[in-house]
């Protein structure tokens, strides 16, 4: 099998998400499993300084982009047999402070930024000798390069085309751009109409791939069936409907040499199922290191991602409001919207014995309270995969989760099955239910027998990149054929 895989982001080059994770683990699994894998990606500021190994491609870019025409160079790294990464190096677009943004504010070109990135794909896709089978694309960023194969098997004399499959990472971001940028692509009318990428006027650029793709796929199996209802379609369920045959959900998978309980160097001490003894050093550590009382009797409940809207904060923050008053602690890692960050350092200031927040990125921090937490609490609005779940599971950190998304795919609650489970579930979006979720948190934490049987039952979930690659192997055999 030979395939490439076109991502704006990948960890660990680039990273604004989950998606860079799962694009860096699969690419690493499918090499592993004996697949020919390259990766497009564009060349960000930084990234040759911290990969120095990064070698010049003879290969030049000059692509129509409107009216004028833009060069680019293309540099390559290989970090394992089987899998290339190909870099895009245009300065003008990707030597920035930022991926998509800064200060919170998207960058005004990002449409010819990425329309320029999905050509660059598709000329790779063309022209590699290795001539891949299937061309991966990842959310809006790459969600025109679809149509572009599709164009140019049609018109442009490319024959044996690849196929083309597209994975909605999170249907909330599309890639609206006006009409005037749709010129960009140098594509004719004939795909501007509403059942092709126009929208409200505009052009949508994943709804171009949900379109032109030949199959589409999703991070959770939970998610391919939601973002068909309009709760979750955002305005694409009824595209999505028409697509619900080629449509697919694979859980994403866990990198588990990264986020492993037993060579972790960012714990204090290693552990295991067999061995508990160091997760009860590294809630100590956690403890200490965040400036809260030391003990172990008290129940650590805990949270590491984006402030925002869809992450559940609101109803987060008023349920700790009801909550504190009872005997816990809550620890948050993350960033997001200013209102958020400044009612948590209210609620500190509150609590200063009870609540402990951190307003950054810290890889070794977010480890720390993956293992030292008793409890990991995602409230998501809606969560199309999720990681952070299942890295808590691993850790023996029971997830208190919103039966929404991935985050119902990979966690089991009592009332599902008692023999299995091994997290605490939610449905309702409210405050009421979240704490009333924690409760139960804290009842569980007092029967020692039955806190056990959910720890060990966590840590023996395998959600492992073996069955996920598996997964995506199936689905580009469909796609073939």
């Amino acid at each position: 099998m030979r395939v490439l895989l076109a991502s704006s982001e990948v960890h660990p080059y680039s990273k604004t998400g989950g998606l860079a994770d799962m694009v860096g683990a699969l690419s690493v699994s499918l090499a592993q499993g004996g697949a020919r894998v390259g990766v497009v990606t564009p060349l960000y500021r930084g990234v040759r300084e911290r990969f120095p190994a990064l070698k010049p491609f003879d290969w030049e870019l000059d692509l129509p982009l409107g009216s004028r025409s833009v060069q680019a160079r293309v540099w390559t790294l290989q970090p394992r047999r089987g899998l290339t990464l190909y870099f895009i190096d245009k300065p003008e677009f990707y030597d920035r402070a930022g991926v998509y943004q800064e200060a919170g504010i998207s960058y005004p070109d990002n449409a010819a930024r990425y329309v320029f990135f999905s050509k660059c794909v598709v000329n790779l896709a063309r022209y590699l000798p290795w001539r891949p089978e299937i061309v991966h694309a990842h959310d809006w960023q790459t969600g025109l390069a679809p149509l572009l194969m599709l164009h140019q098997r049609r018109w442009e004399g490319w024959a044996d085309a690849a196929r083309s499959c597209l994975t909605i990472h999170n249907l909330a971001y599309q890639g609206h751009f006006s009409r005037q940028e749709y010129d960009l692509t140098n594509l004719p009318l004939d795909y501007f109409h509403p059942h092709g990428v126009e929208w409200y006027g505009g052009f949508n650029a994943l709804k171009a791939g949900i379109v032109y793709a030949d199959l589409v796929s999703t991070v959770s199996p939970r998610y391919a069936q939601e973002i068909l209802t309009p709760e979750f379609g955002c305005g694409l369920e009824g595209v999505l409907q028409q697509r619900k045959d080629s449509l697919r959900g694979i859980l994403n998978g866990v990198d588990y040499t990264e986020w492993t309980t037993t060579d972790d160097k960012a714990l204090p001490k290693p552990y295991s199922r067999a061995d508990l003894r160091g997760k009860g050093v590294a809630k100590a550590t956690l403890q200490a290191e965040l400036g809260l009382p030391v003990a172990p009797a008290i129940p650590l409940f805990g949270n590491v991602g984006r402030l925002a809207d869809q992450k559940g904060i609101d109803i987060l923050l008023a349920a700790l409001e009801e909550m504190l008053s009872a005997d816990l602690q809550f620890v948050l890692l993350g960033s997001g919207e200013p209102s958020y960050e400044a009612a948590f350092t209210d609620l500190a200031a509150r609590y200063p014995d009870k609540v402990a927040v951190r307003f950054d990125f810290d890889n070794d921090l977010s480890h720390r309270i993956e293992a030292g937490a008793d409890f990991f609490v995602m409230p998501s609005k809606f969560e199309p995969c999720g990681l952070n779940q299942m890295y808590s599971l691993r850790y023996g950190t029971i997830p208190i989760v919103r039966a929404t998304g991935g985050l119902q795919d990979s966690v089991v609650d009592l009332v599902e099955n008692p023999e299995q489970a091994d997290g605490l579930k939610f449905h309702e979006y409210s405050s009421r239910a979240l704490a009333k979720t924690i409760r139960k948190a804290l009842v569980l934490y007092r029967e020692p027998e039955l806190m056990a049987h959910f720890l060990n039952n966590a840590m023996a979930a395998d959600f492992s990149w073996t069955r996920t690659r598996r997964e995506y192997l199936e689905l580009y055999g469909t796609v073939l054929g």
